[in-house]
């Protein structure tokens, strides 16, 4: 017994790794360190800081996260990022929830397996989490005093929130992470690892072309502090995820998740909260426990819930935010899962 869940443990790490690493985390990371060490900490907090106006921050943060195609992993460099630069803890874990649970992505793909009524009512719970989210972590941590890293100082401080080439390296990182996603969503993953290899090819010669040496080492130095981090504690989450995988047995997940009563909403927020699910592979999940009988109420929420959280990302939000601010994020998400799960399933689905 034991020895069958250790290998389902490393097979799925093997499957991690082999599918998420070099396409998703790698660009990830360089995305992460680039925020860090170039975007300009004041104008940041101008923008989406503590002392910006709240509605119109997280607004900007909501919209923005739809059109970042990451997985509940992949995401938290971006986030940590971002909030490292001097955002707010609220519009940090609006991103950390929106672009996993609602992106651009996963959203036509749901619509085409499950239609767009289901996708209408996908954005309108992801918003309305994503606010109410936003709302707490900012009452329970947002006078707290907390240190950031400093953008990079080499030659004039930028006026800005960030220099034009800096800008431009932040986009083509940007690229090679959504490009594969995008472009080669339906093909074999070595299209993918093309795509994302000819990307980091042309991000590579635009650095060395434009940036100074100082620069590129600025900028790795902080992408490699992401990943001595939080991919170790990755790894560990997706073993522990594919242990729980081959425990939990099958029939009693259908068996429970039927109708749209509290304990269905709240049983399939838990599955979505713990297993890891990449891009769009939750839709043809849903669509098929919906066959079997599951209500449309806890259908929405595991389509929020099963890319916005994962064991892997409970862990790493602890490691990087710290672990009240994870306990206080993944307690509200569970518990506004369920209500929306029950709330959409019963008066508006």
């Amino acid at each position: 017994m034991i020895e069958s869940l250790v290998i389902a443990g490393l097979l799925a790490i093997k499957d991690y790794v082999a599918t998420h690493v070099l396409t998703c985390l790698v660009p990830a990371f360089l995305l992460a360190g680039a925020m860090v060490a170039f975007i300009n900490q004041q104008a940041i907090l101008s923008v989406l800081g503590e002392k910006a106006n709240k509605f119109k921050s997280f607004s900007l943060a909501s919209f923005a996260s739809f059109f970042v195609a990451a997985c509940s992993c992949t995401v938290i460099p971006v986030s940590s990022g971002l909030y490292f630069s001097g955002a707010a803890v609220g519009v940090a874990f609006i991103i950390l929830w929106v672009s996993p649970s609602a992106n651009i992505l996963s959203l036509i793909y749901t619509g085409n397996i499950l239609g767009y009524e289901m996708v209408f009512y996908r954005v309108i719970a992801a918003l309305l989490m994503a606010f109410i989210v936003g709302g707490i972590m900012t009452f329970f941590f947002g006078k707290e005093v907390r240190e950031t890293f400093k953008a990079y100082q080499g030659g004039e401080e930028p006026q800005g929130i960030v220099k034009r080439p800096h800008l431009i390296l932040m986009i083509l990182i940007l690229l090679s992470l959504l490009l594969p996603n995008y472009i080669g969503q339906t093909g074999p993953y070595w299209e993918k690892v093309l795509i994302w290899g000819t990307a980091t090819a042309v991000l590579a010669v635009y650095a060395f072309k434009f940036l100074g040496r100082e620069e590129i080492a600025s900028w790795l130095r902080e992408s490699w502090w992401f990943i001595k981090l939080i991919f170790p504690l990755l790894l560990l989450g997706v073993f522990l995820v594919g242990v729980l995988g081959k425990l939990l047995p099958e029939e009693w997940i259908r068996s429970w998740l039927g109708g749209n009563g509290l304990m269905a909403s709240f049983l399939a927020t838990m599955i979505g909260s713990i297993s890891y699910f990449a891009t769009m592979t939750e839709a043809p999940f849903v669509d098929t426990l919906m066959k079997l009988g599951m209500g449309k109420g806890p259908a929405l929420t595991l389509l929020l819930t099963g890319p916005g959280l994962s064991l892997p990302n409970w862990i790493a939000i602890g490691r990087v935010f710290g672990i009240k601010k994870a306990v206080v994020y993944v307690i509200s998400i569970i518990i506004l899962g369920t209500l929306v799960g029950w709330f959409f399933g019963n008066f508006i689905m």
